[in-house]
């Protein structure tokens, strides 16, 4: 493993993606335990995206006390159906939900009809008490959730927001295998915005394979601006990236 610090943020590299995610469900098994000692419960916000395969696969099978886990996700397509098997809550249910014990609450973005009303609805639920832990991707255009460069913003007032996909993000949904090409991928969704997903006690950050090597390399060597929004990590004072040597080899000592 090698480690360097780019500002606040810590990244780590491991030989292999099946390394990375064993690293990083022990992180995440951490700060859970910590939370629940603190305070009965941890509240922690999970990524659906198969760059955190590795990490879920790993994570559970750790001893973690998932009857005091109170479970987010960061995004959800607008017009499809939880069953979907392409919809982010299906994703959530099959690679974490379905292999542990009943958690405290699920909290999943409904995004079939009203959006407003359910930004309202989930944006109460993430403000009723503070996020414990991030558990997240970086996107081929350096996204973090569903805030692409176009409409990103670190000082973005609101929790949840409706947002226009841009088309590399579309383009990574069908690099990702999640859809048949870029025409079915849909164009809006809703999503935590980088506030909501940054003002957590920690953060940790999965992004192996080689399709992410130009965000990892803007992330940690650009400037921290919104036209790479996942940079803001740089500033984030708990938050450790993990990569493995395809994503990492953008990277100049």
């Amino acid at each position: 493993m090698k480690t360097i610090t780019y500002d606040s943020l810590e990244v780590r590299t491991y030989p292999t993606r099946e390394e990375l995610g064993e690293a990083a469900a022990s992180l995440a098994e951490e700060a859970i335990g910590s939370a629940i000692a603190a305070r009965g419960e941890a509240r922690v916000i999970f990524a659906c995206a198969p760059s955190q395969n590795e990490f879920l696969a790993a994570l559970v099978r750790r001893p973690i006390a998932w009857g005091k886990l109170v479970v987010f996700h960061m995004d959800e397509y607008v017009g499809l159906r939880a069953n979907n098997p392409r919809s982010f809550r299906h994703f959530l249910r099959t690679n974490l939900l379905a292999h542990i014990d009943a958690p405290k609450a699920v909290h999943l973005i409904q995004a079939e009809d009203d959006s407003m009303r359910e930004i309202a609805r989930y944006s109460h639920l993430l403000s009723e008490k503070h996020i414990d832990l991030v558990c997240m991707g970086i996107g081929e255009n350096g996204h973090l959730a569903f805030n692409d460069p176009p409409v990103a913003d670190f000082n973005d007032p609101r929790l949840v927001k409706i947002v226009e996909l841009d088309e590399a993000c579309r383009h990574q949904q069908v690099n990702d295998g999640c859809f048949p090409n870029f025409e079915a991928v849909p164009t809006r969704a809703l999503t935590l915005t980088i506030p909501a997903l940054v003002s957590a006690t920690q953060v940790c950050c999965c992004a192996p394979g080689e399709r992410k090597a130009n965000a990892v390399h803007d992330t940690l060597l650009g400037p921290i601006t919104k036209e790479c929004p996942a940079s803001i990590l740089r500033r984030h004072p708990h938050a450790m990236l993990h990569l493995d040597p395809a994503s990492a080899s953008h990277l100049t000592e």
